[in-house]
């Protein structure tokens, strides 16, 4: 047998994490500074109040006892459980308002003496700020959040049970709203749905639970293809009713195309009634179902903030509200460095958990400043975007950027996906700076979203009845300096969503 070498690479713990936390959005940096903190007892915000041993003046020489209370719920069931107090006669505490709850408190003054020095109490005990900040933490969350508006498949449910059909006939119902999809669309069969249900339906029975169906809101659902959709939407108050149910029947895929004259051949309608029928066809909704998606869109918040300075240089500074702020907690921190008073396990484990506290820490400085530096390159070379607007913009690479930073092209990477900046022109993701480009007939760079920008100009300024065909705009953007192949005109027209010459065509 012969040996083979192979060379790996193997990246350390402390590397992934690092990567891992470059990468993270704010919100997921968030999600996982509060669980490290759940999980970490030697890791707190800044803003948290000395340690609990400073405010009630104790004395650290039961702090073995203490701390492994303090720590008995974060150990992976490696040591015993610590008892929480003597044998304290528990009875309700009842607020009385006549007396001020005087016996209360006297029975509190019953209890402090029995109670032990080295409860499990003691140690973890939150300040009445820190009790404040909690709440107003959790009641911030409370009302941020978003009552979940019902589904579809919720609605159409509420509504058929008030629908009057036999038992039956309203058991098939339900099992047909299941079939729905979430456009409000009945994509399989009816024969098909009834062989598969399992009980006796007649086929008029089905047809009668569909129509049924049918005349819920949204109108339009339990269509089994789109003109039947567009169909089920007209009413007999519908302006143009006939002609709209002509176009929906015969003509929608011509209609699709702008092929009016075509239509106005086939119809004997006039190409005003035509036009008119179609105002009235783009009120109606092919995707009934579609309004009941319940896609929570969360606010961005800009990790960086962009500003001039006194020399007139634009400066890239970190948002304050989006820096974390942590330490370790002090309490620990001295009883791992007095040493006595702890037993070598708890010791072992707080100085795991106070080297994993470490590591978070460094690896968020280095994530700020990570994305701080890439970020100023960014304006460095999107100065003028900052100056004349989006025409001003020039292609960026990542790899220029990975250049100047002098770090891998993977690590920009990591560095701007999901990070928002703040500009004088408002907030923008910091991948929407980078971008391809060509060169003008001068020889001059010029970005892909200037291009973009010439031709809707070219297209919304131009003759109605005789819109430009994809040769007539690369002619108009090389009589404007920017020589382009027709492909490239057709890629980037289909990208802004804008029609070919003949849909564009008004007649």
């Amino acid at each position: 047998m012969g040996q083979q070498m192979s060379q790996q690479m193997k990246l350390a713990p402390r590397m992934i994490q690092s990567m891992e936390i470059l990468q993270m959005q704010r919100e997921e940096l968030e999600a996982r500074i509060e669980q490290e903190k759940e999980e970490n007892v030697t890791l707190e915000d800044v803003e948290s109040d000395e340690s609990s041993g400073e405010e009630t003046g104790r004395d650290d020489s039961n702090a073995g006892d203490e701390i492994g209370a303090d720590i008995g719920d974060h150990r992976d069931n490696d040591g015993d459980d610590v008892a929480a107090g003597a044998d304290v006669e528990q009875q309700e505490l009842v607020v009385d308002g006549e007396d001020g709850n005087r016996e209360g408190f006297e029975r509190l003054d019953e209890i402090a003496p029995e109670w032990p020095d080295d409860n499990l109490f003691q140690v973890g005990r939150p300040s009445s700020n820190r009790i404040a900040e909690a709440g107003e933490r959790h009641h911030d969350a409370m009302a941020n959040m978003v009552a979940r508006a019902p589904t579809l498949h919720e609605h159409l449910l509420e509504q058929w049970g008030l629908v009057e059909i036999d038992e039956d006939h309203k058991a098939f119902g339900e099992y047909l709203l299941s079939h729905l999809d979430q456009n409000g669309r009945l994509l399989s069969p009816l024969e098909e749905i009834v062989q598969i249900y399992g009980r006796p339906v007649s086929e008029a029975g089905a047809l009668e639970v569909l129509g049924r169906i049918q005349q819920l809101d949204p109108r339009g659902v339990g269509a089994r293809d789109v003109r039947e959709c567009l169909m089920l939407q007209l009413t007999e108050t519908t302006p143009l009713r006939d002609v709209v149910a002509t176009l929906v029947n015969e003509h929608l895929d011509e209609l699709a195309k702008n092929r009016l004259p075509r239509i106005q051949k086939k119809t004997g309608y006039t190409i005003e009634m035509i036009k008119a029928a179609s105002e009235v066809l783009m009120h109606l909704d092919p995707f009934p179902g579609r309004r009941f998606e319940n896609e929570v869109v969360r606010p961005v918040k800009a990790d960086l903030v962009v500003k001039l300075d006194d020399n007139g240089q634009w400066r890239v500074e970190s948002e304050y509200e989006s820096q974390p702020r942590l330490r370790l907690n002090r309490h620990y921190q001295e009883l791992l460095r007095r040493g006595s008073g702890i037993d070598k396990k708890t010791r072992d484990y707080l100085k795991k958990k106070e080297e994993s506290a470490r590591w978070l820490m460094e690896a968020i400085e280095q994530r700020g400043d990570t994305v701080r530096r890439v970020a100023q390159v960014i304006v460095d070379r999107q100065s003028s975007f900052l100056v004349d607007g989006p025409e001003a913009i020039v292609p960026l690479k990542m790899q220029q950027v990975a250049d100047v930073v002098g770090v891998h092209v993977t690590t920009v990477s990591r560095a701007v996906d999901g990070k928002w900046i703040q500009t004088p022109r408002g907030l923008f993701s910091l991948k929407s700076f980078f971008g391809g480009g060509t060169t003008t007939s001068e020889g001059e760079d010029v970005a892909w979203e200037i291009i973009r920008l010439k031709m809707k100009e070219i297209i919304d300024n131009e003759d109605k009845s005789r819109p430009l065909s994809d040769d007539a705009l690369v002619d108009a953007l090389a009589a404007q300096g920017f020589q382009l192949a027709r492909r490239t005109i057709t890629k980037y027209r289909q990208r802004l969503d804008i029609p070919s010459s003949r849909q564009r065509k008004e007649f």
